[in-house]
């Protein structure tokens, strides 16, 4: 039995209050304290971030990770900065989290 995945959206924070983001599909360990994005590994600050929920195993850059919004709000802090959506998750993200299947195939 694998893992569960789930699409979120992933903003690196780097200690600013907004950061580059991503929406894409993650997987949970067994315990869900640690997810995996590509080649990534993220655990959870169990509550000690400030402005972040987990952090990068590799750098230790903290990140906010949560699921994305239906209205696509999902930034911690407002910015007019869109996230990459991931091209192996439009098919689900457009109709299914943003009720806009007509956008099914666009990256934005």
């Amino acid at each position: 039995m694998g893992h569960r995945t789930r699409i979120m959206y992933i903003e690196r924070k780097a200690g600013e209050l907004t950061g580059a983001a991503r929406i894409g599909r993650v997987t949970f360990s067994k315990t869900g304290a640690t997810l995996r994005y590509r080649d990534q590994e993220f655990q959870s600050l169990k509550g000690r971030g400030f402005k972040a929920n987990y952090y990068h195993v590799g750098t230790g850059d903290e990140y906010w990770i949560s699921g994305p919004r239906k209205d696509g709000a999902d930034a911690l802090y407002s910015t007019n900065v869109a996230p990459t959506i991931d091209e192996d998750v439009w098919a689900e993200y457009w109709p299914e989290i943003r009720s806009m299947p007509e956008r099914q195939g666009q990256a934005q």
